[in-house]
């Protein structure tokens, strides 16, 4: 995502940071790149006029002329301003003392707002455990109201229609009287979209609004349509108002214009990001880790949030178990492996290491490699798993046939698998320590927890910890 936007601010900095002094000539013109980098991503041009002005507001100041580090000083600017644009700190749905908490989903048709209502639900019922009911109140389109029935059941919600013959505002009023009923925790309320905005799709929306008095009043805007996204956004606030945006099809979005724009042109911030067609790709939008994203700094918070909801502490001991004696096995490196898969496409997961995300723009990254790996090891007999140094000519023949690969492939396998354990040998005499609190340091720049040793992580457990340790810190 951003990746047009990303690279062209990267290269910017990166001309900033090699420069040992600065002067002002070089932050007049490192603000007209950035500047230009904005507007080709479809920024508003307001919003854009506006950041570059404080940006080098700050940068002629004494903070950073004259200083020995100037480069740093500027990045630092840089993404300070970049978190304050997209809405400074972090904020959440307003739950309701009493439940259920109402939250009504407003947006345009084709935005995503529907299955936005089903990732919102799942979001609600894995994070925060709440009950969760959905009510499809979207009865201009018989397809939406199908549409939800069906996503809604896949999250995990109780799925509230009465068909498309009742009025929306009747509908809404009975879903909200049965979640009470039901003892639900939560109800989002899906209305109706248009394909613009006119009055009826306004009149109908605060009519809803009134009957069912919602907590949170949430819009879903369409992150690819840029500017466009903004201008609904503005259009909804002066006539219905929302609490909060729901930034769809963000992985699609190499540009960033809407999720850059929409906070300081609404003054409503971005609560969720949408970043893939699966209801698992869902989650709170943090600016500040957005902008690391944007300037090559990585996520490595959401990457520990990620791998510390796959991998179990009593397995992480376990295998830290084996790592100091020496004894990890295929076994266990397949079972890291598919801890890995199940936290996305490879790429995403290397895109969140610091300084990786630019590095990989060109590569191809080929998450079919991981399934011959997978296959490799699964044609391997059970003894052979766990005793790796069995594997020898007549053996890798029958499991590369076995595997549908080549006995070079297998010869290349069980290699980087042997270096990899001596290089574990090696850590594990006295420096599983200073391993982990590499992977989980404090400055944030160590390898992602979880990640199999060997493609990128070291001891899992050692780093899921530290890892842990260091989010807390900084939440604090």
């Amino acid at each position: 995502m951003f990746d047009a936007l990303s690279e062209k601010l990267q290269a910017t900095l990166d001309d900033v940071r090699q420069r040992g002094t600065l002067s002002e000539a070089d932050v007049n013109a490192a603000m007209r790149e950035i500047r230009l980098a904005l507007l080709e991503a479809d920024v508003n041009f307001r919003v854009v006029k506006s950041f570059t002005a404080t940006v080098k507001e700050r940068c002629l100041g004494a903070d950073v002329l004259g200083q020995l580090n100037p480069g740093q000083q500027v990045v630092k600017i840089v993404h300070e301003e970049l978190v304050d644009l997209m809405g400074g700190e972090a904020e959440g749905i307003s739950f309701a003392s009493s439940p259920p908490t109402v939250i009504l989903m407003s947006g345009l048709q084709g935005s995503g707002k529907t299955t936005a209502v089903a990732k919102l639900a799942r979001w609600l019922k894995e994070e925060k455990g709440s009950a969760v009911a959905v009510a499809a109140c979207d009865v201009q389109r018989p397809a939406a109201v199908e549409q939800l029935r069906l996503v809604g059941g896949q999250a995990g919600a109780t799925v509230y229609d009465r068909g498309t013959e009742l009025p929306a505002v009747e509908v809404a009023r009975w879903a909200l009287d049965q979640a009470k009923q039901d003892g639900k925790d939560v109800l989002i309320v899906d209305t109706a979209g248009r394909l613009h905005v006119d009055q009826a799709l306004m009149d109908e929306l605060v009519a809803i609004r009134d009957a069912v008095r919602p907590d949170t009043v949430l819009l879903t805007v369409d992150a690819m349509t840029g500017q466009d996204a903004v201008n609904v956004a503005e259009q909804f606030a002066a006539a219905a108002g929302f609490d909060g945006v729901v930034m769809s099809k963000l992985d699609g979005d190499a540009r960033g214009g809407a999720a850059l724009s929409v906070k300081a042109v609404t003054g409503k911030p971005i609560l969720f990001a949408s970043t893939g067609e699966k209801l698992p790709d869902f989650q709170a939008f943090h600016p500040d880790r957005m902008a690391q994203r944007i300037l090559g700094m990585g996520d490595v918070l959401s990457l520990i949030e990620s791998a510390g909801k796959q991998i179990d502490e009593s397995d992480a001991k376990a295998l830290e178990r084996k790592l100091r004696r020496n004894e990890f096995t295929f076994e266990d490196f397949l079972k890291q492996t598919k801890m890995i898969r199940r936290m996305g496409p490879l790429s995403k997961v290397m895109g969140m290491l610091p300084g990786v995300g630019s590095q990989l723009k060109d590569a191809q990254i080929d998450d079919r490699e991981m399934d011959r790996v997978e296959a490799i090891i699964l044609s391997m007999t059970p003894k052979e798993r766990r005793h790796p140094e069995l594997i020898k000519g007549g053996r890798r023949l029958r499991i590369a046939k076995g595997s549908g690969t080549s006995v070079q492939q297998v010869n290349q396998l069980v290699k980087n698998f042997q270096q990899m354990r001596k290089m574990m040998k090696q850590l594990s005499r006295g420096k599983m320590g200073d391993l982990g609190q590499l992977m989980g340091g404090a400055g944030g720049a160590g390898m992602p927890a979880g990640l199999p040793p060997g493609m990128g992580g070291g001891a899992g457990a050692a780093g899921v910890r530290g890892g842990k340790r260091a989010a807390k810190r900084r939440k604090r």
